[in-house]
């Protein structure tokens, strides 16, 4: 009862592929094909490089800035706007919810150095933001 070294049952059972969904795009129909391609879009990269780069140039002193907290500060801003977003349509993942919060509290951490160091390029950046009202 051996065959190729396997001992036991697993031998005597005979493996079949799984055969795909369908066999060509075309059997696909044009609603759910829009529908996939619209849930692979979404979840690419939403801040891409070059996002990065409009960011750090606007906030910054240059497009590769990214170490001063006006950029960070703004760059979190951003984030924390996609994933409030991203919240509101998925409420009960709590995954995201989690990292929502520890960006919120980092890019608090950073408001608060930022104010302790130079109070008027705190007031700019949050006037900047509009983070309060």
């Amino acid at each position: 009862m051996q065959k190729n070294g396997c001992k036991g049952w697993l031998s005597q059972k005979k493996f079949v592929p799984l055969q795909p969904l369908c066999r060509s795009k075309d059997s696909l129909p044009k609603a759910v094909s829009n529908k996939l391609f619209q849930i692979f879009n979404s979840y690419t990269m939403y801040l891409d490089s070059e996002k990065k780069k409009e960011i750090f140039g606007k906030y910054g002193q240059s497009n590769s800035d990214t170490g001063s907290v006006e950029s960070q500060v703004a760059l979190f801003s951003y984030r924390i706007a996609h994933l409030t977003e991203h919240m509101k349509q998925n409420r009960k993942d709590h995954t995201t919810e989690r990292s929502l919060v520890k960006m919120v509290g980092k890019r608090r951490a950073l408001l608060n150095y930022l104010k302790r160091k130079d109070i008027e390029r705190y007031r700019a950046i949050v006037k900047k933001l509009g983070l309060r009202k």
